[in-house]
């Protein structure tokens, strides 16, 4: 039987990438360009922060992707096919609609005061279309994951396992995202929001985190195995393109060096992340909403604290503090406690 375990390494990662999502935007409001992008620029920067931004971005979204397609191999363990769609349907299409007329369209009224621009009410997915690709993915691939699943003992599913074993299986992984940027050639390799590079791409995760769970410890066992190269392939990569004028490097190499970071952070965490805590239970039932939430808090931070003379770095981590604390509190005390609005958010409800 294929293994059924919780995966906590797998929960903390996920928990771990909403935590980079916080940072990475309120770093965003310290670039030059982050207005292009619609967000509060500060009007003080914060330029040299772009250094370990630029590592992140090449991997954090398709991460998140990895980490969702390995979450529904687990939740066809006991669903069926239209179980697993209705199930997705509303722990993803309701809190996606909810986020796409009234969470995003908040956010953008705060810009708009920020800016004095007219202020419209604007539906949209915002950053909210992580959940819509997601939805997608499940209706185009579970197909092909139930045919997995109901074929365990097949010849295919034991030639996945085989090839996962080897850490030369991560090379047609690599392949089928090199093929991706090369045939969709987009004019910027971290634009994935609303793309059609940012749908392929994680379409390929999503399919790809399913399998490397499908696996088993085969996988697991190489990747840990093999962790330091990884690292290091991935290291070399990064400090290669910042040695190169403006970061430029072919979109392929891109491919490659998120690769190597992805599952090199999949091999940290198995070795290190992989059993339960009372904090892992809390922040895994939080991570949903505030990543839902986070825009508000961070614009509204924003709209405070840049106005401030202050030192930018405490600007940044006053930002960044607000943002968390008012995601956390409205989690907490509102989101968490109205049984309601627990939906909205993602979360069932509670028997309480």
């Amino acid at each position: 039987m294929l293994p059924q375990n919780r995966r906590y390494d797998i929960d903390w990662l996920r928990v771990i990438a909403i935590g980079m999502l916080l940072i990475y935007h309120t770093a965003i409001g310290f670039q030059t360009w982050g207005i292009m992008i619609g967000f509060i620029s500060n009007k003080k920067t914060w330029e040299s922060l772009w250094i370990p931004m630029s590592m992140l971005n090449v991997w954090r979204i398709p991460f998140l992707f990895f980490v969702s397609g390995m979450g529904v191999f687990f939740a066809i363990q006991n669903r069926n096919w239209k179980q697993l769609v209705f199930e997705r349907a509303a722990r993803i299409g309701i809190p996606y609609l909810f986020g796409f007329f009234f969470i995003v369209p908040i956010s953008v009224f705060i810009l708009q005061y920020h800016y004095h621009w007219s202020l419209k009410y604007t539906p949209n997915p915002g950053h909210l279309w992580f959940l819509g690709n997601i939805f997608v993915y499940v209706v185009i691939l579970s197909p092909i994951f139930f045919y997995l699943k109901k074929n365990e003992d097949s010849k295919l599913v034991g030639g996945i396992r085989k090839l996962l074993s080897s850490p030369l299986g991560i090379l047609p992984v690599i392949a089928a995202f090199i093929a991706e940027v090369l045939v969709v050639n987009p004019s910027l390799y971290e634009m994935y929001a609303m793309t059609w590079h940012g749908f392929f791409l994680g379409l390929l995760a999503f399919f790809f985190g399913f399998c490397f769970v499908l696996s088993g410890d085969g996988f697991w066992k190489m990747i840990l195995k093999w962790r330091w190269l990884f690292v290091g392939v991935a290291v070399a990569l990064y400090t290669y393109r910042l040695l190169q004028f403006q970061m430029r490097v072919p979109t392929y190499q891109l491919a490659i060096e998120s690769n190597f970071w992805i599952v090199s952070v999949f091999a940290f965490g198995y070795k290190y992340l992989n059993q339960p805590s009372k904090v892992l239970a809390y922040l895994s039932q939080a991570a949903y909403p505030i990543y839902i939430l986070h825009m508000i808090f961070l614009f509204l931070g924003s709209l405070l604290i840049f106005p401030l003379d202050i030192p930018v770095p405490l600007q940044y981590i006053s930002v960044l503090l607000f943002t968390g604390v008012g995601c956390f509190a409205t989690y907490e005390f509102v989101i968490r406690r109205i049984n309601i609005i627990r939906p909205l958010f993602g979360l069932k409800r509670s028997d309480n």
